[in-house]
């Protein structure tokens, strides 16, 4: 049987790595819960496309009198939903520090006629009008943003465009109605029922410079099958990246309902619920932004090393970091998930 003593050689092994025996004791101590507790929003119109934009934004009591720069983020969103069904995923985003910008994308298209669909050039309108808002006086946010420092989200069809912008691609029409160059604020992206390959099913090469890319993927989805994420991650150049599966989420986990009116539906049923699914993405959404955006270590821990050991309903299948921040986390994740692993088995010994 295994016993205190065979966890403490491990501990002694382990504590060579003075930095990592720092870095469990804080993994063990973090609270991945959001940051704020309130979150505020209001609607805006994009000047430049005359497109509704949902905005929403941390409010603590001390909004107007602390020195708050919050970073941006852009959600793209999915094929034929309206920006309304992201309002629950936005606002638990925003509570990790980030102002969520929720644009509609109302254009004629060949095959949908006039209807929803995201593409490359919200991102410039979009990067415009946030500096109109911080500017303005009389805008909710005035003054509250950074506006250098951008994330992009995106679901379904807002994912492609999303990949396709930080690889700096214009893959088709449908996505890219014209030429596209990245814009420089773009400094990470967070993707979920996300894949990217051109009309003749060719996987496209994802060339990120560095920028952190995560790919969110639940493992019902019928719409954004599974093996085409996992495909898709293995496109993505640089690291930092993560493929982060999501047990019993379909297409619309992500949005306030399944299979939101006007929506294509997924054939298949999500077995986690709605409520837990929106919160399980904007969790994993908002900790990877806060690792790539802020430069958070305890999130970044959280995201690549210790954060699906305590989620019952993620698997971080594929993780890549930067060789610098690997040399001490992989001491971390050995010590860890070597401790977790012990003191299992030690529990399910005395039941026996």
């Amino acid at each position: 049987m295994l016993s205190i003593k065979a966890l403490s050689v491990v501990c002694t092994s382990t504590s060579l790595f003075v930095l990592g025996v720092n870095e469990i004791a804080s993994a063990s101590s973090f609270n991945p819960t959001p940051v704020f507790d309130n979150v505020a929003s209001y609607t805006t119109t994009i000047t430049e496309d005359k497109n509704l934009a949902d905005i929403y934004y941390p409010n603590p009591t001390d909004l107007k009198t602390s020195n708050y720069s919050f970073p941006v983020v852009l959600l793209l969103q999915g094929a034929l939903v309206d920006k309304s069904n992201y309002s629950n995923y936005a606002q638990q985003v925003a509570r990790y520090g980030f102002v969520v910008v929720v644009p509609n994308s109302k254009r004629t298209d060949p095959i949908f006629g006039e209807a929803l669909l995201p593409q490359t050039s919200q991102i410039d309108t979009v990067l415009q009008q946030i500096v109109v808002e911080n500017k303005n006086a009389s805008s909710p946010i005035v003054d509250l943003l950074d506006t250098e420092k951008v994330g992009l989200l995106g679901h379904s069809l807002g994912s492609a465009v999303g990949l396709s912008a930080i690889g700096n691609l214009c893959v088709t029409p449908t996505l890219c109605p014209g030429s596209f160059s990245r814009p420089k604020q773009i400094v990470a992206g967070a993707f979920f029922g996300a894949n990217l390959r051109n009309q003749n099913d060719v996987y496209l090469p994802i060339n990120n410079d560095g920028i952190p890319v995560a790919l969110l993927q639940g493992d019902r989805d019928g719409r954004a099958l599974p093996f085409r994420a996992s495909l898709t991650y293995d496109k993505i150049k640089n690291p930092p990246a993560a493929l982060i599966n999501i047990k019993g989420a379909n297409h619309f986990s992500i949005t306030n309902t399944n299979n939101p009116t006007g929506a294509i539906p997924d054939p298949i049923n999500a077995t986690l619920k709605q409520d837990v699914a929106i919160e399980t993405i904007a969790r994993w959404s908002g900790l990877f932004l806060r690792a790539s955006i802020l430069n958070d270590k305890d999130a970044f821990n959280y995201v690549y090393f210790t954060g699906d050991a305590a989620d019952p309903n993620v698997t971080v299948e594929s993780k890549r970091v930067p060789e610098s921040a690997s040399v001490v986390s992989l001491g971390v994740l050995f010590a860890y998930l070597t401790i977790t692993k012990l003191r299992k088995r030690i529990n399910e010994s005395k039941h026996h």
